[in-house]
């Protein structure tokens, strides 16, 4: 028996005691006799099926599961393949196997909530992933033998694999394997790059396992091929209490490791640098991680090619076929994909909120920033929160649902900078050349009469046209037009009270285009003001900006959304499928939009607007600036 085996009986024995709380909301499948390839439902978050805390201890001596290698990242890899092998006298079809972290996830504990249990449970963290026993072997249930391929990531501590039979929803656990570990598990990794508050600003974050205790964190960055210069890097974390709510507080919970930013500053504009970050040991010794290069932003209007992408609802996904990811986030790997073959084809991202849907498992966060960091280390990422990042009850949401799983914001605010005045206040503004970004927080009240309301204004107000011609406004959430079915059935295809507050500023400013997620599918209106088309174009756009054009971009991976079969006049193109929106400025009189698939990379929507400076000075219905008679 191994040294984990004795540890475990040994915990277990003393008679833990783990609270859970709501159990009901961490596993809705049936019991074991469920074939589990059938769809699992599309809005469940695949951790939550499992009924970790009704595990049962059933270790069996002829049952046995071993990882291999035991070292992984050994030349500084930070993602392995494992072999895992399995062996079980008595295989049934929900047989499963669980991928823990920390290696010792028997002695992890849950805060006590509310409510007691009938069982004092084993378990109380649930796995970072999971496959079933048969997963890649047919004949698992005959000959009770088994190998599944896990794609690990680096996550700052150990792994354990365990066998479970009884299925998802009545676990008992029967094996368990030795741990194996990273060569160096607090490695920093996952680089994130975002704008400063100044144009000339790049913040690098990234997530370590080193403490400023135990290392000062830094950045060595500078010109491509020059010497380079150090600057110091800011670190936070957060703990269990301070999630709002479970699974984030309860089974979801998983140590975040730390965070660090820093910030490169008097950038020279579109100049290539190359950076990497580092840990000061007390030895004087630094661990750096691999070099990574960025090219700085162009000075604010500049007159240059200037592309952008943005999408929302992306997700996550295991390439390895955990988790049955495949019906939950279903295009969220074809979406990152599609990015990272097309690096050198833009210049900045906006992914606008519902990022890794971890919904309360924090393990998930970890495997998002790893999925999109070949994206995020090269490339400004810019975020948006959506309600799987904010929303819970009593939190101070706006929208008063338990969507995030009990994270209330804190993660999201955390493991992404965004150069807002108050990140628990996700609105900001940032600029890009010829553009100028208004990116609210569909999460918070944006009502006239509230603070988001008056700062939406004053972003919208503060942009000189005359230099940043394309005013582009962002939120998750539809606050303009979408022909969503579920929408379309409240009777707005808005969010409710969403245009209603903010159309007439988008009108007197002369926003160009919004756009916004969670719907998952594309839409794109007509240029459009108090539900009337005020151009009949629809691909072709010069002149007076007398309205604005609403896009709905939130195809980025999660399962598509229906759209109604009410014809809505104002709709030019609707398509159900993943994909993102492409913007690109060739210089203060041109833009081009175009909408691009996923799965191919081409273009199946597009228009482009021409104007000069004055038509954006010309007086418009509700657009016009105040006049007077006096000469």
């Amino acid at each position: 028996m191994s040294n984990l085996f004795t540890v475990f009986l040994l915990l277990v024995s003393n008679a833990f005691v783990y609270r859970v709380c709501h159990a009901s909301s961490y596993s809705r499948l049936a019991s074991s006799g469920i074939d589990h390839h059938l769809h699992s439902p599309i809005n469940e978050q695949p951790l939550a099926k499992i009924a970790i805390h009704k595990t049962v201890l059933a270790l069996h001596k002829s049952a046995s599961i071993r990882a291999n290698p035991f070292l992984l990242g050994f030349k500084g890899e930070d993602t392995e393949w494992v072999n895992v092998d399995v062996e079980y006298p008595d295989p049934s079809e929900g047989d499963w196997v669980g991928v823990f972290s920390p290696a010792t996830f028997n002695a992890s504990d849950c805060s006590s909530e509310a409510g007691n249990w009938p069982e004092t449970p084993y378990l109380c963290t649930a796995p970072i992933k999971y496959k079933f026993a048969n997963h890649s072997t047919v004949d698992y249930v005959e000959t009770g033998k088994a190998t599944l391929s896990f794609r690990i990531i680096n996550q700052r501590a150990d792994f354990a694999f365990a066998l479970f039979t009884g299925g998802l929803e009545t676990p008992k656990l029967v094996a368990i394997s030795d741990p194996i570990s990273f060569a160096n598990p607090k490695a920093p990794l996952y680089p994130r790059l975002a704008h400063g508050k100044a144009w000339d600003e790049m913040t690098v974050t990234w997530t370590s396992g080193y403490n400023i205790d135990e290392a000062t964190p830094l950045v060595e960055w500078g010109w491509k091929g020059q010497n380079k210069k150090l600057s110091p890097a800011g670190t936070l974390t957060f703990t269990r209490g301070s999630m709002c709510g479970p699974p984030a507080r309860t089974v979801g919970w998983r140590d975040p490791g730390f965070i660090h930013t820093s910030f490169l500053k008097e950038l020279w504009p579109n100049t290539m640098y190359e950076y990497r970050m580092g840990h000061l040991l007390s030895n004087g010794s630094i661990i750096y991680s691999k070099t990574y290069t960025f090219k700085s932003s162009p000075y604010p209007g500049q007159d240059s090619l200037q592309r952008v992408i943005i999408f929302g609802d992306m997700g996550k996904a295991e390439r390895d076929g955990s988790n049955e990811y495949a019906n939950y986030q279903p295009g969220s790997l074809i979406t990152t994909d599609q990015l990272v073959s097309d690096l050198d084809n833009y210049d900045i991202v906006f992914h606008i909120g519902d990022l890794p849907y971890a919904n309360g498992f924090l393990s998930q966060w970890d495997q998002f920033t790893q999925q999109v960091e070949p994206i995020s280390s090269v490339k400004p990422y810019m975020i948006a929160s959506g309600n799987h990042e904010r929303d819970f009850p009593n939190s101070g949401s706006f929208y008063d649902t338990p969507d995030s799983g009990g994270e209330c914001g804190v993660p999201a605010e955390t493991m992404y900078y965004v150069p807002a005045d108050n990140r628990a206040k996700f609105w900001y503004s940032t600029d890009y050349g010829m553009f100028h970004f208004c990116i609210a927080d569909s999460e918070h009240d944006w009502r006239e009469g509230s603070e988001q309301y008056a700062w939406i204004e004053k972003c919208l107000a503060s942009v000189d046209r005359q230099k940043q011609p394309w005013l582009i406004f962002a939120a998750h959430r539809v606050l303009g037009y979408s022909s969503n079915s579920w929408l379309a059935n409240e009777g707005a295809f808005e969010e409710p009270m969403g245009r209603a507050n903010l159309q007439k500023l988008w009108q007197k400013y002369k926003v160009d285009i919004a756009l916004y997620g969670h719907v998952h599918n594309y839409e794109r209106t007509c240029p459009i003001y108090q539900n009337q088309c005020v151009n009949s174009e629809i691909s072709r756009y010069s002149g007076t900006v007398n309205g604005t054009i609403h896009v709905v971009v939130g195809g980025g991976g999660s399962h598509l959304s229906d759209f109604t079969e009410i014809n809505t006049f104002w709709s030019l193109y609707k398509d159900q499928d993943w994909g993102f929106v492409k913007l690109t400025a060739f210089n203060h009189s041109s833009l081009l939009f175009e909408y691009k698939k996923s799965s191919d990379g081409l273009v199946y929507d597009n228009f482009t607007i021409s104007r000069d400076y004055r038509d954006v000075l010309a007086c418009v219905h509700d657009g016009c600036e105040p006049t007077t008679l006096a000469t």
